[in-house]
């Protein structure tokens, strides 16, 4: 019976032996890494010929948005160029405490959304339930005299 035992547990240490063996092989056939390519070398760009260091045209101009886009494209959440009336009410949560109606110091849901789907209704000229850039810029807060001096402190 002990030569049972110690044929069983010999065949399965040279079962183990063999996985092992088995996976090292498998590893030490792994490709090698790829090589990175080469540099490629400078093309000549007539664009540049004044200066040699420069390659390739100029990069182009960033325009300046005006005040008035800049307003315009934070409510326009999607870049649409159209502000559809969630959009604009999204933007309308830190105005609440201006919002309130009954002045009793709360805020109902109710309160806040007849009064901003007031301002979109006036607001959307053409009734197609969107504003356009002409239209939302009707929408804006006029500025007292006192927000535009500023403090030479």
């Amino acid at each position: 019976m002990g030569r049972y035992i110690a044929g069983v547990i010999s065949a399965m240490l040279l079962m183990l032996a063999g996985i092992f063996v088995w996976q090292g092989v498998a590893q030490q056939e792994a490709p090698p890494p790829p090589a990175p390519p080469p540099p490629e070398a400078p093309r000549y760009d007539p664009m540049a010929a004044g200066d040699p260091g420069r390659i390739g045209p100029p990069p182009p101009e960033a325009t300046e948005l005006t005040r008035e886009q800049r307003r315009f494209y934070r409510y326009d959440r999607n870049r649409d160029t159209m502000i559809t009336r969630a959009e604009m009410m999204a933007s309308r949560t830190d105005a609440f405490r201006d919002l309130d109606s009954n002045g009793d110091n709360y805020l109902t849901f109710e309160e806040w959304a007849v009064r901003t789907s007031e301002r979109f209704a006036g607001a959307d000229s053409d009734g197609s339930g969107a504003l356009t850039p002409a239209e939302f810029a009707t929408t804006r807060q006029r500025r007292s005299a006192s927000s535009r001096t500023r403090c030479n402190c």
